[in-house]
């Protein structure tokens, strides 16, 4: 089915609220036909709770929210054969093969003549259509949801952190799949908690903090808007060079026993911290300069880590 006209979906002054807790506070956004869409947010920002309602799940307190044209309160039979979910943390039948798994879903979703074989090569499993999904790797189990998530053949695709818990091999291998999908012209509206994949999988960013969304746009509009500087990072032998950029008046941040942080405005820095090392007789073994990262963007506006483990005292 051709994916209709206009935006995917509208949010309008969207409010939830669960007794005194206003967990959604009156956001609107659009997603476009056909776009990666990345939603970010903290633990409690409102993120699983606006979309829980645009899927369908959740009714809002107050505003509007369409999908497909559609309004979510009053269409949701009509919607949800045209959306596709893939659920954080997806688990099936642990005896039942790949193919068997996908044949279940079609069944369930009423999808007698879906391509079975068509899904298991999108997702990359054709070479694992006859293995039982207790045996299957993390990577593969989630390769395997996006597969059932598009049985029906969903205009509008929901991926909740759908590389969470994967190592970093299979988390690319993930990757690989949703770009398939971004290049068959799948909307996709995509939770995560990883910088790198948002950067490289999403059309547009919206960030919401606190049930307000704060920010929205491009990763590299919202890079340039936010944090129009540059991170050097230099790999030390000793404390000397981070005694040096001390008395220049910098506070480099520590990524690692002998790895230093620190932003800096224009290159023009950089070279007078390259001859203020060399004037006290240090110097640093490896050099890195670019661009702060999607990251530090949202550091920048949320003052928190999206996920356990960020590094603490990056440069903001």
């Amino acid at each position: 089915m051709p994916a209709a006209p206009g935006p995917a979906i509208v949010v309008q002054r969207l409010t939830k609220r669960y007794g005194e807790h206003l967990a959604v506070d009156d956001i609107s956004f659009e997603v476009r036909a056909g776009e990666v869409f990345a939603f970010l947010g903290p633990n409690g920002a409102g993120k699983t709770t606006t979309v829980e309602i645009i899927e369908t799940i959740r009714p809002p307190t107050s505003g509007t929210v369409t999908v497909l044209g559609m309004d979510v309160t009053t269409r949701k039979r009509d919607i949800v054969p045209r959306i596709g979910v893939l659920p954080q943390g997806f688990s099936s039948f642990d005896k039942i093969t790949v193919r068997e798994t996908i044949q279940y879903y079609a069944r369930l979703f009423s999808r007698a003549h879906a391509d079975i074989d068509g899904l298991i090569n999108l997702a990359n499993l054709g070479g694992k259509r006859d293995d039982q999904f207790r045996n299957l790797s993390g990577g593969l189990k989630q390769r395997l949801g996006i597969a059932i998530a598009l049985v029906n053949d969903p205009e509008v695709l929901f991926l909740d952190e759908p590389t969470t818990g994967l190592d970093p091999r299979a988390r690319r291998e993930v990757w690989d799949v949703l770009l398939g999908l971004k290049e068959k012209g799948k909307t996709v509206f995509l939770t995560t908690h990883y910088m790198e994949e948002a950067e490289l999988l999403a059309d547009t960013v919206a960030i919401i903090s606190k049930g307000k969304i704060i920010a929205r746009g491009s990763p590299d509009e919202l890079i340039e808007r936010t944090a129009n500087y540059l991170v050097l990072t230099l790999k030390t032998a000793d404390g000397k060079p981070a005694e040096v950029l001390r008395g220049m008046g910098y506070e480099p941040a520590l990524d690692g026993p002998h790895t230093l942080k620190l932003r800096v405005e224009h290159t023009d820095e950089v070279r007078k911290i390259l001859s203020a090392l060399a004037e006290a007789g240090t110097s640093a073994l490896g050099l890195d300069v670019r661009k702060p990262n999607l990251e530090a963007v949202f550091l920048t506006l949320t003052g928190e880590a999206l996920r356990e483990g960020a590094p603490a005292g990056a440069p903001q």
